[in-house]
């Protein structure tokens, strides 16, 4: 890689401090913040929005609850001019929202700005730009620095001339390239026009600062924040505004930074759109803040709707992975990651009922997801996702959801045993209805035993060698239980075929599970059952019982088998008949 070709910040611009006070501020509220979609990021778009597209995108940001917006450049298109007259005719915007348009330093631009917003009611910022980095004055625009102040002070001056006398008007100037520009000129500049549009607390003039391209380490941004923050005059009537730019990746950083730098506000893009890699993301900063506990003033409670809406206006898609948005951003596949989260689901809901607090009001604290899903509208149900680098939490997680089945952690480590097999074998994700699917082929399908039909629990899936075709209790403990208990006066009667050959068998103790393991005994098939778990399939009236054995075979080894049906009993003694079928010699 040619990195000679390049120079560091350090030697590009002078950086200011060497004594710095914002690395011990904190962040404690959310800046106002500026969205730029309409003018900024629809500029860097390749199919720039058309006026249902822009119209649809406003009216979600003041949905949203932002105050002030950047509607668009409207000396340069049709389609932006257009759009504010918009606004100034119609009832488009909320009368507490403030209009933001943006124009160059150049007096015929200036005025077609100012009579775009002819008959405006809202109050309106008119943004005026003007690059002051060395490279830009000497290539772009060909003017040494006291020229360059020249024409930024001849725009100023145009500005009030069209709009001094407005009295909902207020004034905005942004050095463009500040981050490249040295720290005592870009002081001289603003204070040049605060001085000029006679900035005072009633009537402040908002000075932004962009980092119009990334170049350095967002500690260098707050360090150039601060050194203004500190030296700006009129610093009580300045409004400080920040403008981070994303080449380095690290604009939210630049952003977060900046803020605890002194910065009041922030433009930016709601999920970054703008030119190359885009302008600072809005929405990652206030969740961000939201994240900490801090209100970010911007309702983000409906976010997938935010991001159909952002989409269909941008035409560009959002990464799977983006902050907050993305549709895998709270989804765990890996199996340690889903095993905490589903334990961090079962604190939550417990220390909630325990607590009296709803769930949607109590502290969050679930490992690995940084923010409720629910708060941005979002359901559990992506959460956990199933794939080879799942575990059993995953799996487990997603059958209980879906089904409501509870199953034992023993039960679990085989279950995902046998999925990671399969999801190694076919390469892709499987869903809850895929995992119910693949239980129920391993566990309750064909060979290994169906539910028992009826009450009785007789009969077994074709191809079983071992059925059970009746059972009967009678006595204290008539009915039985399937754990086995029962009164000391009952008896219980089973007949079971194997391999077609019937035999009826009576017992005196143990309720019907006990029993049958007896008779099993007797026909030569031996198991020895370990454990047995019960739990239902869905809820209410429509819900089935499952039953899931842990038992020994002949030759020592501890398996696992189920059954289902309508009732405890029938379903424990088809877990035990599908036991038989697979440990039979």
């Amino acid at each position: 890689m040619p990195s000679h070709r390049y120079r560091d910040a350090y030697a590009r611009v002078d950086i200011p401090l060497t004594e710095r006070a914002w690395p011990s501020a904190r962040l404690t509220r959310a800046p106002l913040w500026v969205p730029v979609d309409l003018r900024d990021g629809n500029q860097a778009l390749a199919e720039p929005m058309d006026p249902a597209r822009k119209r649809r995108f406003f009216e979600l940001m003041v949905a949203m609850g932002y105050t002030e917006i950047e509607v668009g450049y409207p000396s340069a298109s049709q389609t932006d001019y257009d759009f504010v007259r918009l606004i100034a005719e119609t009832d488009l915007a909320p009368e507490h929202v403030t209009i933001v348009v943006f124009t160059p330093a150049r007096r015929d631009l200036i005025e077609r700005t100012v009579a775009s917003l002819r008959g405006i009611r809202n109050p309106v910022v008119i943004h005026m730009y003007t690059a002051t980095a060395p490279t830009w004055r000497d290539t772009v625009l060909g003017k040494d620095r006291a020229a360059l102040t020249e024409l930024i002070l001849a725009g100023g001056r145009d500005v009030l001339e069209f709009a001094g006398d407005a009295p909902n008007v207020r004034f905005e100037y942004s050095p463009e390239v500040f981050n490249l520009t040295e720290p005592d000129y870009a002081l001289e500049v603003c204070d040049a026009m605060t001085a000029l549009w006679d900035a005072t607390p009633d009537r402040p003039v908002i000075l932004n600062l962009p980092a119009t391209v990334e170049i350095a380490t967002p500690n260098v941004y707050a360090d150039q924040i601060e050194y203004m923050h500190r030296n700006l005059a009129r610093r009580d009537s300045v409004i400080l505004s920040v403008h981070p730019h994303n080449d380095r990746g690290t604009g939210i950083a630049c952003a977060e930074l900046a803020v605890l730098a002194g910065a009041q506000r922030v433009e930016g893009c709601i999920f970054g759109n703008g030119e190359r890699t885009g302008n600072v993301d809005l929405a990652t900063l206030a969740l961000n803040l939201h994240a900490q506990g801090i209100d970010p003033m911007i309702d983000f409670s409906d976010i997938d709707e935010i991001r159909r809406t952002v989409e269909h206006a941008n035409r560009i898609e959002l990464h799977p992975r983006h902050p907050y948005v993305g549709d895998l951003v709270h989804t765990a596949f890996s199996g340690t990651h889903q095993d905490a989260i589903k334990k961090g689901f079962a604190e939550h809901r417990a220390r909630a009922a325990a607590s009296g607090v709803a769930e949607s009001e109590l502290e969050w604290r679930v490992p690995y997801l940084p923010v409720d899903p629910a708060d941005l509208g979002r359901s559990y149900d992506a959460v956990i996702r199933v794939n080879s680098q799942s575990g059993k939490g995953g799996i487990a997680y997603l059958l209980q959801e879906a089904y409501g089945v509870e199953l034992p952690r023993r039960f679990q480590i085989e279950l995902a045993r046998r999925v990671q097999a399969h999801t190694d074998a076919h390469g892709a994700e499987v869903d809850a209805a895929e995992l119910w699917a693949l239980f129920e082929r391993e566990f309750l399908g064909s060979g290994g035993g169906a539910a028992g039909a009826g009450e009785a629990g007789a009969g077994e899936a074709a191809g079983a060698i071992v059925t059970l075709d009746a059972h009967e209790t009678a006595g204290g403990g008539a009915g039985g239980g399937a754990s086995g208990a029962a009164e000391s006066d009952a008896r219980t009667r089973v007949t079971v075929s194997v391999a077609g050959v019937a035999s009826t068998h009576e017992f005196a103790a143990g309720g019907p599970v006990a029993a049958l393991v007896a008779a099993l005994h007797e026909r030569g098939i031996r198991i020895e059952v370990l454990g047995l778990h019960q739990t239902s399939v869905g809820s209410g009236a429509a819900s089935t019982a499952l039953t899931l054995i842990e038992y020994r075979d002949a030759a020592g080894t501890a398996r696992w088998a189920a059954g289902a049906s309508t009732s405890v009993l029938s379903a424990s003694l088809a877990a035990v008949i599908r036991a038989a079928n697979a440990a039979r010699p």
